[in-house]
């Protein structure tokens, strides 16, 4: 499963809790904990990929912000509460069974499924495939296979009536009656409560589209998509990587006022740090590298904006997003602040539910921001700058631990070849097929960067120079494996490779000369091969 059995029980148990506490005092304090609680609730399920039972919380949150309203009216009905009741039971009973069916033993899972499973269920990154002729989609599945990614076939017909979770659901509706493919989804959509449900071969006008998602699929691919971005969206879906929890500088002189925010902000998985002077901003900030900053709008001697303008002065934390919080109801004021340095204004008192959105949705698109600038566009890897950077880190940190770093340099074999032959585009593609097989491959502590062009940089940490040259000589061989398509055909390429050893040279600038010597090495030798740096 995409999380810890233990976790998702903590937080269904916390959010069901608060629903009790509401029914047993049915006052509004109550019930913002409540929608506090399951507003959190199912952005922890968003972002552990359970997608069916993040879209049952999605429509149970949006009852429960329909009936938010303030003291006056609460308690609500005792329709509104049945019906919230009855939603929140069932919810809870559907997380109940789905954690049932994870935790059961592998052998009793697969004693209950007719069709033999055609690998290890256990394996974190699953694919069930539904569809009736799987031959057009053979190809698809072998490119996945090189990624690691294992793939079950299933028709309609022999789908397994019970067992645990993929991580993913591959649903081709083609050769399915046009009345009844929307019903299918449905049904898969209710009985998988984690699974990410991708649609392929659905009509791409808007109907189609809408059809298919209101059904139950997160993605759909229209008939006719080019096989490159269904593997590249399935990588996506299947990709373990977890990101660093948001975190959050709150500036306010009210010890109660902090107390709320932190409060609110931590219900749903969001770090802070406060400080209560204006004048302690820029040591928190790089001290902690927030991704927000909230900010009371008064404080004694200072006001939010004027602490706003001396934060933009500093080129390094020009983008972090600032959120004003105040009293202040002048429209006019607002606007000014929002000119001099702001980008959202909340009143107070806030809505903790409002508050926990904008946060996130703010932080959503800063970590876009920074991500375009530290990484590259093509590939998503680390960019040439910050590749060198984080490699001289690494080095620093081993000649304190006297550790062990490999450094490699890869390099696509008659890459032009590929641009003149297949153009541009193509190659733009198996570019990005050696990038998402280096991050298959290697662990999330190495350092995997496109250093420019077809070339990328390697950093192993912990890593002899014979270690790397088995890992990588692995991902060569599997990487010319690959069948990249070009109009009705398909073809074949390689990489060559050179590695240098730390600390037989001790400086990340050496290390790269070196590795590129090597690398060079390699293609005079022939090409297609990785060979270690001889000194």
């Amino acid at each position: 499963m995409s999380c810890p059995p233990a976790e998702l029980l903590k937080k269904c148990e916390s959010f069901a809790a608060t629903w009790r506490a509401y029914r047993a005092t049915p006052s509004f304090e109550q019930f913002v904990e409540f929608a506090i609680t399951l507003s959190s609730f199912a952005e922890f399920l968003h972002g552990k990929g359970l997608s069916g039972l993040n879209q049952l919380s999605r429509d149970l949150e949006q009852q429960a912000l329909a009936l938010f309203g303030d003291d006056d009216t609460h308690p609500i009905s005792p329709a509104a509460m049945a019906e919230l009741d009855s939603r929140v039971a069932s919810l809870s009973s559907r997380i109940t069974a789905y954690l049932d069916a994870a935790s059961r033993p592998i052998e009793e899972r697969r004693a209950a499924v007719e069709t033999p499973a055609a690998a290890d269920l256990s394996s974190g990154r699953r694919i069930w495939f539904v569809a009736e002729q799987m031959a057009p989609w053979q190809e698809l599945i072998t490119q996945l296979g090189y990624f690691g990614i294992q793939v079950n076939h299933y028709a309609w017909a022999t789908l397994p009536p019970d067992g645990d979770e993929p991580t993913s659901l591959v649903i081709d509706i083609a050769g399915v009656p046009a009345g009844e493919w929307t019903e299918r989804i449905k049904a898969l959509r209710a009985r998988f409560a984690a699974s990410n449900m991708v649609g392929l071969s659905i009509s791409a006008d808007f109907h189609g589209m809408q059809s298919a998602l209101v059904a139950g699929c997160d993605f759909c691919f229209p008939r006719g998509t080019a096989l490159p971005a269904i593997v590249a969206k399935l990588l996506e879906l299947n990709d373990s990587e977890e990101e660093a929890p948001f975190r959050v500088l709150v500036v306010e002189d009210s010890i109660t006022a902090i107390k709320l925010i932190q409060r609110a902000l931590d219900e749903n998985g969001v770090e802070s740090l406060a400080i209560s002077h204006p004048g302690d901003a820029l040591d928190a900030l790089k001290r902690y590298q927030p991704d927000l900053i909230l900010m009371d709008m008064y404080m004694p001697g200072c006001t939010g904006v004027e602490a706003a303008r001396v934060i933009r002065q500093h080129a390094e934390f020009l983008s972090v997003p600032i959120v004003y919080l105040s009293g202040e109801t002048d429209v006019a004021l607002q606007v000014e602040a929002l000119r001099l340095g702001g980008d959202h204004f909340l009143t107070k008192p806030f809505n903790p539910v409002i508050l926990n959105a904008v946060v996130q949705s703010k932080i959503e698109r800063y970590r876009l921001l920074r991500r375009s600038m530290f990484h590259d566009s093509l590939t998503g890897l680390l960019n040439h700058t910050s590749t060198k950077q984080k490699l001289d880190t690494v080095v620093s940190q081993a000649l304190g631990d006297r550790g062990e770093i490999a450094v490699a340099m890869i390099d696509i074999d008659h890459f032009k070849r590929v641009n003149d032959s297949y153009g541009h585009p193509v190659g733009d593609q198996v570019i990005r097929s050696l990038a998402w097989l280096l991050r298959r491959r290697l662990r999330k502590t190495d350092i995997v960067g496109r250093y420019g062009g077809e070339e990328f940089l390697v950093g192993l940490p912990n890593t002899n120079a014979e270690q790397a040259h088995t890992v990588l000589d692995r991902i060569r061989r599997d990487f010319g494996q690959i069948n990249h398509p070009f109009n009705e055909t398909w073809f074949n390429t390689s990489f060559s490779s050179g590695i240098a050893a730390f600390p037989d040279i001790l400086t990340g600038e050496g290390l790269i000369k070196a590795a590129d010597e090597a690398l060079y090495d390699a293609k005079r030798g022939g090409r297609n091969r990785v060979i270690m740096y001889q000194g």
